[in-house]
């Protein structure tokens, strides 16, 4: 049988070793949520040390996002040569650097540095742990494991906002923001340990010519077919290692690269990091209080949490273009709501309302799509580069977003709710026209799939 055929399998039972592998690889997650939304609790800190304007204040957040930009573009071709693991494991020294790092700045621009270092760690993690999971993940339960990085994703975050609610409590007076960056080390640390009882991927391990330690990454985790599951991926290795160098752009990958660029796009058009980078700020603006501002983000990160476990539990049976269908009206309905308070001055009371409201549809659609989604859209040829190009999208778009929205919002709080709103109505119209659906699909049939 060809390595494109979709035999029946048994694998909807997980084991242990495959669940634990995939939890262990969406850590990275955790750290790329921490580090993100850590920097909502010290904005107003780092604006009076440094005495930053809008402008600067919105390039320092940014600035760990331009790290992104670089280590997304660049994850790939390690991941490839070296392997999955052993590059997650050098993210997690990475990790480690930018929060030690961070802690003990002694100026402006050695902070920038180190958010920029914590960045490459954060772009690396997103294109590297999705494709590590969706690689050893039956194809029946790929959307619910490589959603397990979304949801450390968000765990991360929900961390973040309670570790800078206890760390505001502690009275570290001037040095707390230092307190809020640093503690990320003790995790990373962690990751970088853990990352030493998991299998390479046997998808890499074929390629890199070492088919007896695929075999035995089969068995561990639970291929209930292991010689038949190693030819496909042999069959499938040896069909494209003669277009080893196959270029990504290309009219045969017109529609995945499409739908990649597209995803990253529309995911950051709807205004999801910039309002979480700067929660406290809005809600300051709307006329809350700095410790009330810090509840307010613990609230909106543990509704992120539980609906995204939401979207994950349904997602391999919804499918993925129902969930972001749903979601683009929800989120355009909320940000149109946040958009007429800003604008009236009036009912501000509901802020925290439509903003928890906007949490969840978007954790519940977006937030449990994008990264399943980048992983498996691409054939094996070129997944690498093909999750390198989507997630290089989505964080230069975070970037340019994060960067300008405190300029927008100075001028008028509703200016750039107005925008958000008006890009889901236009994420609607794509998602419904142009997108597959890919739920149950194996990898070796994917672009079969997508061309269609």
């Amino acid at each position: 049988m060809s390595a494109t055929s979709n035999y029946p399998r048994t694998t909807n039972r997980m084991n242990s070793y495959l669940i634990r592998s995939a939890l262990v690889a969406a850590l990275g997650g955790l750290l790329f949520g921490f580090d993100t939304a850590v920097i909502a609790g010290t904005t107003r800190a780092l604006t009076e040390t440094y005495s930053l304007s809008p402008a600067a204040l919105g390039f320092t957040v940014a600035s760990a996002l331009w790290g992104t930009v670089l280590g997304s573009l660049f994850a790939g071709p390690p991941a490839d040569r070296y392997g999955r693991v052993a590059c997650l494991r050098m993210l997690g020294i990475l990790y480690v650097i930018s929060a030690v790092g961070c802690a003990f700045a002694w100026s402006w621009t050695t902070l920038v540095v180190f958010r920029v270092i914590g960045g490459l760690a954060i772009g690396g993690s997103s294109v590297i742990a999705p494709m590590y999971i969706a690689e050893i993940a039956p194809a029946a339960k790929r959307g619910r494991l490589v959603g397990f990085f979304q949801l450390n994703v968000v765990l991360g975050i929900v961390l973040a906002y309670i570790s800078n609610y206890l760390v505001a409590q502690a009275d570290f007076g001037a040095n707390e923001w230092r307190w809020k960056f640093g503690v990320a080390a003790l995790p990373a640390a962690a990751f970088f340990l853990v990352l030493f009882g998991i299998p390479e991927s046997p998808r890499w391990l074929v390629k890199a010519g070492h088919p007896e330690q695929a075999q035995d990454a089969l068995t561990r985790i639970g291929e209930p077919d292991v010689h038949r599951g190693l030819r496909e991926i042999k069959e499938t290795v040896d069909a494209e290692r003669g277009q080893k160098r196959t270029p990504l752009f290309q009219r045969r990958f017109r529609k995945p690269i499409v739908l990649a660029i597209t995803i990253g796009m529309f995911n950051q058009l709807a205004g999801i990091n910039a309002i979480l980078y700067y929660l406290n700020d809005i809600f300051e603006r709307a006329g809350f209080s700095k410790v009330s501002s810090d509840m307010q983000a613990v609230a909106i990160g543990l509704t992120n949490l539980v609906f995204t476990i939401l979207g994950m539990s349904i997602i391999d049976k919804v499918g993925r273009k129902n969930l972001l269908l749903t979601g683009a009206v929800g989120t355009g309905t909320c940000l149109a709501g946040v958009a007429w308070i800003f604008a009236s001055g009036q009912h501000g009371e509901y802020l925290l309302w439509l903003l928890v409201a906007y949490i969840a549809f978007f954790a519940f659609s977006q937030g449990a799509v994008i990264w399943v989604y980048l992983s498996e859209v691409f054939p094996n040829l070129v997944r690498a580069k093909g999750q390198s190009l989507g997630s290089f999208t989505h964080w230069i778009m975070n970037a340019l977003i994060s960067g300008i929205f405190p300029i927008m919002a100075k001028t008028s709080g509703a200016r750039p709710f107005v925008f958000f709103a008006a890009m889901m109505a236009l994420q609607f119209v794509v998602v419904l026209t142009i997108y597959p659906e890919t739920k149950g699909v194996r990898l070796e049939n994917m672009e079969a799939h997508t061309a269609k």
